[in-house]
């Protein structure tokens, strides 16, 4: 792969700090690769070359890039309001989203429902926003000692400070520990972690009996329970059963604690249901949602509250309103995207349609199970991954300088397949648009890097 010549490389390492990305590596360790155009599944290259989004370029695009209607819906938006201060003022997308966000969102026979919402501008904006009103709620009630928040171990909900805070993947937190809030991280219930002859319920179980243990100890000065249901995303793709979510709602409720679902990436279809939630029966207090929400286009967060945690705002006391804001909360640009998207769920059948590709991929991924290095192959809805270890086993993981998941990576790109690995994790996450010849590429291309990757391994 020589790219070597591309002005547009040198053009870019000149002026761009790069996400996620230790500078050093780039060009020659880690390629930088220039994208002109995407086109469905597909990204376009300055020099021609296609590439197979496999990771729907970080976990946002859901119907494939340049979808038209998204785009038409944008122009015909920025035609009319481009933007305006949502602090005294409204519009029709802010508003239609809203409502069609909380007729869409879980329900749980005998809980109020999820009434209210509050924009943000992305993923970890939005985490935020659900910490500190679970906060400052109980802090206007009076229960100023409700000041911790308990987390999973191997969570992941952003990198902003507070997200950061509830957060526990070393590589991202380590660093910056000492300016991070205080939280309590509880077992993960990752069935990857399951003892040998227990199954994923059981582990699951024994996980949230964990949790109660911790909740009996700290309930009272826990004000909110984060975690992503049924995937932990860039914990490396680790999913659990959804019995844990069923016993965490009920441990919530027994202590009084908030559960705030982050479904930022796992939500709008990719675990198999709109929403990962309804897979366990249950509504949380804040579900934060963003990635898909715009079907990839722009960036926007939705975080969804009850009436009794927006009731615990309202007062003649501005210290005890929600202050939190951001310029561009609810772009109407942005909510035009995020409401065209939510049509097509409905106009393409996309969630039946999800159901049959998902097989297709339990099938495709199948043929590689008995690769040498795979130790684990799960798959949560339109979300597989694999994981590489050096004898096929948990207790053998790779070292850390043989660098086999980008070894891996490198392989997949000159094969034309975008396959960014979680260490040496590798997954599949591709827009909904991807059909069974490109999933026929992904699964020879995962093979083939994988081979590649490990053929040195002892």
């Amino acid at each position: 792969m020589d790219r070597g010549h591309d002005p547009m490389i040198a053009r870019d390492l000149a002026v761009l700090w790069h996400p996620c990305t230790q500078m050093r590596e780039h060009p020659d360790t880690l390629p930088l690769v220039p994208i002109a155009r995407g086109e469905g599944a597909w990204l376009v290259g300055h020099d021609g070359r296609r590439y197979l989004d496999a990771v729907s370029s970080w976990w946002t695009n859901l119907f494939g890039h340049a979808e038209p209607r998204i785009a038409a819906a944008i122009a015909r938006q920025a035609g009319q309001l481009e933007q305006v201060i949502l602090a005294g003022f409204s519009h029709e997308p802010a508003v239609a989203l809203a409502e069609r966000l909380l007729a869409l969102a879980p329900r749980e026979p005998g809980r109020a429902p999820l009434s209210k919402v509050f924009y943000a501008d992305n993923g970890s904006a939005g985490v935020e926003v659900a910490l500190k009103m679970a906060f400052h709620w109980f802090r206007n009630r009076g229960q100023a000692q409700r000041t911790k928040f308990i987390a999973l171990e191997n969570g992941y909900h952003g990198e902003t400070i507070g997200a950061l805070a509830v957060g526990d993947i070393p590589l991202y937190r380590r660093v910056y520990a000492p300016l991070l809030a205080e939280a309590i991280f509880a077992p993960s219930p990752d069935a990857y972690l399951a003892r040998d002859g227990e199954s994923p319920v059981q582990y699951a179980e024994r996980a949230a009996d964990e949790l109660r243990d911790i909740l009996e100890r700290h309930g009272h000065e826990t004000c909110a329970l984060i975690l992503e249901p049924r995937v932990q995303c860039a914990g490396g793709m680790r999913m659990h059963d959804p019995v844990y979510l069923k016993r965490v709602r009920q441990l919530c409720d027994a202590h009084g604690v908030f559960l705030i679902a982050d479904e930022i990436a796992v939500g709008f279809g990719r675990t198999g249901t709109r929403f990962a939630c309804e897979q366990a029966g249950i509504q949380p207090d804040l579900m934060c949602l963003s990635k898909g929400l715009t079907g990839g286009f722009l960036p926007l967060a939705a975080v969804l509250a009850t009436q009794a945690i927006y009731d615990g705002f309202l007062d003649e006391s501005r210290e005890r309103a929600f202050l939190h804001s951001h310029s561009y909360t609810g772009n109407p640009l942005a909510c035009a995207a995020a409401l065209q998207a939510q049509a097509i769920f409905d106009e393409d059948g996309i969630l039946e349609r999800n159901t049959r590709t998902a097989a297709t991929m339990t099938s495709l991924a199948a043929e590689l199970r008995d690769l040498p290095h795979i130790a684990d192959v799960r798959q949560a809805g339109m979300i597989l991954a694999f994981e590489l270890t050096k004898n096929g086993d948990k207790a053998t993981p790779f070292a850390a300088q043989s660098r086999v998941g980008l070894l891996a990576y490198r392989k997949a790109l000159d094969l034309g397949v975008v396959l960014r690995p979680l260490g040496d994790i590798l997954y599949w996450m591709p827009p909904y648009c991807v059909d069974d010849e490109q999933l026929r590429l992904l699964a020879d291309t995962t093979r083939a890097a994988i081979l590649h990757a490990t053929q040195d391994a002892a």
